[in-house]
This record gives C-alpha cells, structure tokens and sequence, in this order.
C-alpha cells in the first residue's frame, strides 16, 4: 500500500481535491464510486476531497468546486475517476474544468487518467486470482483469458486494454489471451468470442476491464452468457471488476502525489487529437468541448431503492420498461462503426440485452 504520508506533510493548506466521474444509470455503480471516494478520503483526512459526476448523477462536477470553494479551497486538483485517456478525459472532464476555472477564478490542476502501470496490472492480477484460487484444478496453460474493456473512439484508449492483456498472460501463463470490448469499437463481446474460441481451448476466465458496475458490465455478462450457453462443453469463469481493490485506491493517491511534483503528463505521442494516427488523421486538432452539457445531473435516483427520475430536457423516452434511453453526444464519427465484429452486430441483439 503506497503511504500517504508525503501528501499530508507537503499538501498545502489551502488546496482539494475534486474527483471526477462518469455517472451512471445503475445506483450500484454510484454507491461503488462513492466509496472509492471515501476510501481515497481515508488515506488523506485532512485534505478536502469532493466528488461530481459528469453525466446522468448530482453533484455534477461544477457542484463539486462549489463545495470546496465554499470550504475555503484555493486551488484544486481534478482527478478522472477513468480507467484511460479517451475523449471523457481529453475533452469533456477538461472543458467542464476550464469553464469553471475561467468564471470562478479558481486555479484548477487536472491530474492523469488511472491509466496503466504496475499497481492497475496488480489490481486486474488480484481479480484474477480470486477466480482462480476458486476453481484451481484447471491448468493455467490450456485456459483462454479474455479481458472486455469499455470500448472507445480513441484507438490510444483501446490498445492500452489490449496491453493489460498481455501483461495478464505473461504474469499468470495463460494458454492464450484475446481482447473484446462492451460497445463503439471491435471486436465486441458476442463476436470476439466466437471467434476465440475457434482456438480450441475448454476454459475460459472473462474480465472485465472496468471500474464499477453498471450497463457496460451487465451488457458483457449478458454476451456472454449468450456464448456460453451455445458453447455447453467450454467453461466460462467471470472474474469481478476492479471497483475498490487496495491497489486502484493506491493508483489514485499515486495520481495526486504526481501533481503535487508536477509529474502528471499524459502520454500525447499517440493522441489522435495531436498526432497524425493512421486511420484518424482528420481529428487532429479537434475542438475541445463537452459533449455531455445536456445530461449533467438528469437523473435523481434513490441509491437505497435504484428508483430514478429522468429531468433530461433532451430525452428520447423514459426509463421505464427496457430502460432505453437515447442522448445525443455528437462524438467525432468512429471511422469503422459498420465493422463486421463491431457495434453493428448490436442491431440482431435483443434491445433489453444492448
């Protein structure tokens, strides 16, 4: 466990910290977030933190500066509660953080994504073993490791899971290792596995690469199962999420350590928006904007009964029924949406299971 101590005896008096997340529409993912927060909040208790949402959840990140302005704050530092740098952390965290900066008057420091290093590969390595010390009879070297990550625009973001993956068949000795992702890019959950298993292998451990829980997880779940259940003679073993393991709670004290030293660079050679990538040379240069304006703090929902109310003012239809609900973000277009392993084999699924 990385010590806490260098932050408490060098942090300033007069600065917090903000924590930035996604949001969700599942209340368990905002109890999971807001416990890492309070977890974070343990290591350094006499530092400020407070913690917004980008989308969907209140606070929203603006309330948040609010808090600690109102607390005495001077200065922030802005952490992205995400996995890796995609267009979340380069453009919609920071243009909601510029424009408060900008109004307010308050000096806010953005901090790095998780992103990946020894700690995060740890975490993922922790998850692993808890399904393997589970089931120990099956030989690491004839089983398949799949790892599902979120899925992104942003070609950087997506071959860093792959990377993960990697790391975790060298570290354990997996027989193989794919990768699949939950939604935007390729090769999806459903396809990604079919072909995997064209390799042979009876055993199967399926992580998912994520933070909480939540739509995503439960869309991975689903696929898979869907697999699962049209391939009776593999094993499939679902390892669990990150969430609150010692290790992602260590990465994050690992992050604001980093601003204090004024450390905190993020990894601009292969950023689409900065460099010309093969195959995404037309966003460089990229206007750095929210996308997520019209869904800060939409919904109200009861963390004890998931209850939820949706006061979006650019909803589609409720969240009754299939919990369908349609916002438009205007990303950049992702130039391989019609792949054939990608987000078009999402239309011949059920809509409840998308």
């Amino acid at each position: 466990m990385i010590s806490s101590a260098s932050i408490k005896d060098k942090y300033p008096s007069n600065i917090g910290i903000v924590l930035c997340g996604h949001g969700s529409r599942d209340p368990n993912a905002v109890k999971e977030f807001i416990n890492v927060v309070d977890k974070i909040k343990s290591r350094i208790p006499n530092i400020p933190v407070a913690f917004g949402f980008l989308e969907f959840n209140r606070p929203i990140i603006s309330e948040a500066l609010d808090q600690l302005r109102n607390m005495g704050v001077e200065r922030v530092i802005a952490l992205p509660a995400m996995l890796f740098s995609a267009g979340h952390t380069k453009n919609d965290i920071p243009a909601v953080l510029n424009k408060y900066s900008s109004e307010k008057g308050l000096p806010i420091q953005y901090g790095r994504e998780l992103g990946l290093n020894s700690l995060m590969i740890g975490a993922a390595g922790a998850r692993l073993q808890e399904i393997i010390d589970s089931n120990p009879t099956f030989p690491l070297s004839e089983t398949l490791l799949v790892v599902a990550g979120r899925g992104s625009s942003d070609p950087d973001a997506n071959s860093n899971v792959c990377k993960i993956t990697r790391m975790l068949v060298e570290g354990f000795g997996f027989g193989w290792g794919e990768t699949v992702f939950s939604g935007v890019t390729f090769p999806l959950v459903d396809p990604g596995l079919r072909h995997a298993l064209k390799l042979g292998f009876k055993r199967v451990i399926l992580l998912p690469y994520f933070l909480f829980s939540g739509v995503l997880v439960s869309r991975v779940r689903d696929h898979s199962l869907r697999v699962s259940n049209d391939n009776p003679d593999v094993e499939f073993l679902n390892a669990s999420y990150l969430s609150d393991q010692d290790l992602v709670i260590d990465t994050f004290i690992e992050r604001i350590q980093e601003v204090l030293k004024g450390e905190n660079f993020m990894n601009c050679s292969l950023c689409k928006y900065r460099s010309n990538l093969l195959g995404f040379e037309s966003e460089v240069g990229y206007e750095q904007i929210s996308h997520h304006d019209h869904v800060e703090g939409c919904l109200d929902i009861c963390l004890d009964c998931g209850v939820e109310e949706c006061k979006c003012k650019n909803k589609k239809e409720s969240f009754s029924g299939n919990k369908t609900h349609e916002h438009s973000h205007e990303h950049f277009p992702y130039p391989h949406a019609q792949h054939p392993l990608g987000p078009v084999t999402l239309s011949s699924l059920n809509q409840s299971q998308i």
